[in-house]
């Protein structure tokens, strides 16, 4: 195995550092400084979105930056809260996922993330059932707008969204059912869905063999990868908490043993501190960390 090692920008941005941002160029230095060899986009301002890089020249400029560094693009992670999938017309999801489509084409960005945006709550089954083949129908459409650009749709579940239960995950998946749309395996989501069961709504759905089990489940359907521990624990009882490597419950030795037929094939894993108020220390740590747990797995 010899991946790539990419660093979501969304750290910098999102909780800690929400009220004071880091500029996109800052994250960039410190990636690169980091020992990263990519970074993986956040699609949220003050980061790169359609409306502050709205023509391709002005992306050029943005991809002759981010290569001044010596960085690739592991990904793009865009805005859609204003169009939750599962709730909202067909035709406005769609014409939002094309603006990004143009973005990442114009970028030469090949992978898309997308969540389902609503957090989950208590449905009846009819409710339930509704919202699901809608947000199958949504996603299907947009895996093959993507398949026609040649960009690789991956959905991230996680406890702070709808559709967080192992089973859940594994029947949207097999639901979509296209080469264009895969998942985005998360071992700190993974973690708190399949092992502690975090916000699932009614019966909680624990996995006996935790996140190995949980890839297992989606081994075929596995399109991208995010590595960062987890303590067991919520951030303000809404999503995973990201811990530092080796500080929380996460068995990555055994994990990347046991998926190493998944995993090896993807070019880029990307390191995810989202809400993490000591990201800039320990994003340093990450990369030796992942290259010696590589090591030791062979």
């Amino acid at each position: 195995m010899n991946p790539k090692i990419s660093f979501g920008s969304w750290a910098f941005t999102f909780g800690p550092f929400s009220n004071d941002p880091w500029s996109f160029s800052r994250v960039l230095k410190y990636v690169s400084e980091a020992g990263y060899q990519g970074i993986e986009i956040n699609g949220f301002a003050p980061h790169p979105t359609p409306e502050s890089h709205p023509t391709a020249l002005h992306r050029k400029e943005l991809m002759k930056e981010i290569e001044s560094y010596g960085l690739g693009v592991s990904g793009y992670a865009p805005d859609f809260t204003a169009v939750p999938p599962a709730l909202a017309e067909q035709s406005d999801y769609l014409k939002l996922m094309e603006s990004y489509m143009v973005f990442c084409g114009d970028l030469g960005i090949s992978t898309l993330r997308v969540d389902t945006v609503s957090a989950p709550e208590l449905l009846d089954e009819r409710e339930y059932e509704e919202r699901f083949d809608r947000l199958v129908s949504t996603w299907r459409a947009s895996a093959q707008m993507a398949a026609a650009v040649g960009i690789k749709i991956v959905w991230e579940f996680e406890p702070g969204f709808w559709l967080n239960k192992p089973s859940e995950v594994k029947r949207l998946m097999d639901s979509v059912d296209h080469p264009a749309f895969k998942v985005l395996f998360d071992t700190s989501h993974a973690y708190m869905s399949g092992v502690i069961g975090a916000r699932h709504i009614g019966e909680r759905e624990i996995l006996p063999g935790g996140i190995v089990e949980y890839a297992k489940l989606l081994e075929r359907h596995i399109g991208h990868f995010h590595l960062i521990d987890s303590d067991g624990t919520l951030h303000d009882d809404e999503t995973s908490t990201h811990a530092a490597f080796g500080a929380g419950y996460v068995d990555f030795n055994a994990f990347l043993t046991e998926l190493k037929p998944v995993v090896s094939k993807l070019d880029w894993w990307c390191v995810d501190f989202c809400f993490n108020a000591e990201t800039e220390e320990w994003g340093k740590a990450a990369v030796p960390y992942i290259r010696e747990r590589i090591k030791e797995v062979g």
